[in-house]
């Protein structure tokens, strides 16, 4: 769990074994905020089934959201702009 002062990633990839362990980091992540991103994702290295899952504050998702409103709402002010001179 980060310190107090610590500020949260926006982004965390988590890994490992496919144990009751690696179920309780991804419990212990979403009580602290963060939700699911993606699917998770699953290989065999051999010995253990080894477990990827994407997490992400739901605040950086919003934060992209923007971000991308944005920059599509200037691409396109851009392009009427453009389409006005000859």
């Amino acid at each position: 769990m980060p310190e107090p002062t610590e500020e949260k990633l926006s982004y965390r990839l988590i890994t490992g074994p496919d144990t009751r362990d690696f179920c309780e980091r991804i419990h212990n992540a979403l009580a602290e905020g963060y939700v699911l991103h993606g699917s998770p994702a699953a290989t065999f290295n051999g010995t253990d089934v080894i477990v990827a899952q994407a997490i992400v504050l739901p605040a950086a998702i919003a934060n992209a959201d923007a971000a991308v409103a944005t920059a599509v709402d200037q691409l396109e002010n851009d392009d009427e702009a453009f389409e006005g001179h000859a």
